[in-house]
């Protein structure tokens, strides 16, 4: 009786759940050998390799908020974008503004579409420059020179202009 039962057993590679049981384990190699591909094929652009130094930074950033507050400096930037035109209109309490300003529009999390263009002054606090293509969504706008720094965020396409003005403050808040 026993002989007869193993001789109508089907093979190993018959059964099913052998195959669910192998299955499971290979799949997750294929998928671990496939990302491990995609970590060392592609650019991570959002890591920075000197976050050391990177961090050290902070602190003159900090103070060149402080020094665009001390000046009284607000900035009101409106992008033409059929002209490919960036304006700006500085203002400011006790400051004499320079000849040349940079302006950075980055890009949150595509670095190839950052932009950085020195204004020229064209009249008292008013400043201009051409501009390349903006796409839609969020951006990152700073602007500096000298020893200050304004920045903030917009939104593309603009339905007004934006804003700058000095966000340092001495209180520092933490989790509570």
């Amino acid at each position: 009786m026993q002989n007869n039962s193993l001789a109508q057993q089907k093979p190993w590679y018959v059964q099913p759940w052998v195959w669910l049981l192998i299955a499971v384990p290979a799949t997750a190699v294929i998928v671990g050998m496939a990302l491990l591909y995609f970590a060392i094929t592609t650019n991570d652009g959002l890591v920075v390799d000197d976050y050391y130094t990177r961090g050290k930074a902070i602190n003159l950033d900090l103070a060149r908020d402080r020094a665009a507050q001390v000046h009284g400096l607000e900035a009101r930037i409106d992008i033409d974008m059929a002209g490919n035109r960036v304006s700006l209109t500085l203002k400011s309490q006790n400051y004499v503004p320079p000849r040349e300003m940079k302006l950075s529009i980055l890009h949150p999390t595509q670095p190839h579409h950052d932009q950085q263009v020195m204004l020229e002054q064209v009249g008292e606090g008013q400043y201009t420059a051409g501009i390349g293509e903006l796409g839609r969504g969020k951006w990152y706008v700073q602007l500096e020179a000298d020893d200050w720094r304004l920045s903030g965020r917009m939104q593309m396409p603009l339905t007004e202009p934006v804003v700058l003005s000095p966000r340092y403050t001495d209180v520092i808040t933490g989790p509570s």
